[in-house]
């Protein structure tokens, strides 16, 4: 188990910048580890082991945001922003549009009828995080992730069938109340993009268990740190560190932020986990493979 451990956006992401002589000397050094599963779930599920098996994100973060989640099935309902075009609805953003909690309260308030005549419960305890509240054993369909649906056309990410049919009927209905609310007139007389769709995702219910071999994380990821709250693990902690950089773009940044670790690599290990599936186990004693020509860049 290394003492630290990295999590990288795809190494696609510092195409053309140099590593730097450390870096490049290091990577050129370490140990390549096999190729693993690529996307931001499946490197979550190398830090951590949900029981059930499963991705429910939404009760996970629900649990996180409100602390209610053991009630009901969740789905997320995250506020977006999609752009018309010749094709169908280009999604922009999904989230985090800058709205307030007054925004979002507002926005959410003529959708909690529409959500209710089917049952169901839409909320905002946060304003980039929406979420309509299941029955626990209601059927719901599979849901693209926000990072397959964002840049691409979202009703080609709509599941197909009678379920899917009902959550399309009910999304376009939410689009049109979406569309003529006040609140999105005036940001779009603000210059600020309206919340014209809905992203519904992460259905499920949550875990019985949420385990991790890691002592302590550092993010600002919303999902990150719900599973952490789960397993029981916060900023500090004695043992082995979980370090998220995946919204790093600037690999000079990264190298700065991880050089004390590298330079004091001692009998422990420093792992790094791009979200492509590639990763590098770094340790002291593979300074001795001086022979091996430095790494120039990642891609």
């Amino acid at each position: 188990m290394p003492a630290l451990a990295v999590l990288l956006p795809e190494r696609r992401r510092f195409a053309g910048q140099p590593l730097g002589e450390a870096f490049g000397n290091a990577l050129a050094r370490a140990d390549a580890l096999p190729d693993a599963e690529p996307g931001e779930r499946a490197q979550l599920l190398r830090c951590f082991d949900l029981l059930p098996r499963g991705w429910p994100m939404a009760a996970i973060t629900r649990q996180r945001d409100a602390g209610d989640a053991v009630l009901h099935q969740w789905l997320r309902a995250d506020p977006a922003h999609v752009r018309p075009d010749m094709t169908g609805a280009r999604v922009l953003a999904i989230g985090e549009l800058g709205l307030s909690q007054a925004e979002a309260d507002a926005l959410v308030a003529p959708l909690r009828p529409l959500f209710g005549d089917t049952g169901f419960q839409v909320s905002a305890p946060t304003p980039s995080r929406w979420y309509v509240a299941l029955p626990i054993e209601a059927r719901v369909p599979a849901f693209s992730p926000p990072e397959a649906v964002l840049g691409d056309d979202l009703f080609s990410h709509l599941p197909d069938g009678p379920e899917g049919r009902r959550w399309r009927a009910l999304l376009n209905e939410a689009q049109v109340l979406l569309h003529n609310h006040p609140v999105n007139a005036a940001r779009v007389a603000a210059g600020r993009p309206p919340v014209n769709s809905l992203c519904f995702w992460g259905a499920g219910r949550l875990p019985d268990h949420v385990r991790t071999p890691f002592a302590a994380v550092a993010s600002e990821d919303a999902e990150l740190l719900s599973l952490a709250a789960l397993a029981g693990i916060g900023a500090n902690g004695d043992g082995p560190q979980l370090l998220d950089l995946r919204r790093a773009r600037d690999w000079a940044a990264v190298a700065s932020r991880l050089q004390p670790a590298l330079a004091g690599l001692g009998s422990e290990a420093m792992r790094l986990d791009f979200a492509d599936g590639a990763g590098f186990l770094l340790r002291a004693g593979q300074r001795w493979r001086f022979w091996r020509r430095p790494m120039a860049r990642l891609a």
